[in-house]
């Protein structure tokens, strides 16, 4: 599938990578906690996830290092230290290969739409060998924004010839849910990370779930009629 391929009833699921495909954050607040403390700022666990998951690395490291900080070298730095953390705990989410099996079986397409940068893209998609279960894989380096902003899961669509009101979004975190709001995307969101009262405000939210295992396709389709308005900004 490409951009240029008929669009208008290719059915697409697009999922965040980290909190949903795998079950990590924990290991990248941590990562990011043991960081900023080098750097001069201790940081409260819960409140630093609600503020950032979702954000590329460089948004957050101006938010609080300042725009002028050596944003590619500070998040190198990062991501060494999570790469170390997590790497002896690298899986996916129960149900995910299950449902991503037969979702392409239902001629669903698939997509990536993540805050990441290429390298733990390669970490986790290559490292569990699901890069080429993928039809896009879009990471921070492909959109100019992060995550509440849309251009993600746009660009994510339209790589797998699917219109927003066609695409499911899998996520974890509420800037997350909130980009797939003003994408016009309906979301399923996964609990590994907040519990689902932290989701009560969204109304493009069709199911909170614990892992993958109890989703089915069709169902989740079935799910998303109206089409939201996309909220573009």
């Amino acid at each position: 599938m490409n951009a240029s391929a008929p669009a208008l009833a290719q059915r697409a699921f697009l999922f965040d990578m980290d909190g949903t495909i795998v079950d990590n954050m924990a290991f990248h607040t941590t990562s990011w906690l043991a960081f900023f403390e080098r750097h001069g700022h201790a940081l409260d666990a819960d409140a630093f996830f609600r503020d950032t998951a979702g954000r590329q690395g460089h948004e957050i490291i101006a938010q609080y290092l300042g725009a002028d900080a050596d944003h590619v070298t500070l998040l190198a730095e990062k991501e060494v230290v999570y790469r170390e953390l997590y790497g002896p705990h690298l899986a996916t989410v129960a149900g995910f290969e299950q449902l991503i099996t037969s979702a392409r079986q239902a001629g669903v397409g698939l997509v990536v739409g993540t805050a990441a940068p290429d390298e733990n893209i390669a970490f986790t998609l290559d490292g569990l060998d699901l890069r080429h279960r993928f039809d896009a894989i879009v990471g921070a380096a492909d959109v100019e924004r992060g995550k509440p902003h849309p251009d993600v899961f746009l660009k994510g669509a339209l790589l797998a010839g699917a219109l927003p009101h066609n695409c499911i979004v899998f996520e974890d975190a509420p800037l997350g849910v909130e980009a797939a709001r003003r994408a016009g995307m309906r979301v399923v969101v996964l609990t590994t990370t907040l519990p689902a009262e932290a989701f009560a405000a969204f109304d493009n939210v069709i199911a909170i779930v614990p892992d993958f295992s109890a989703l089915d396709v069709d169902a989740l389709f079935a799910s998303v009629a109206p089409a939201l308005a996309p909220h573009h900004q």
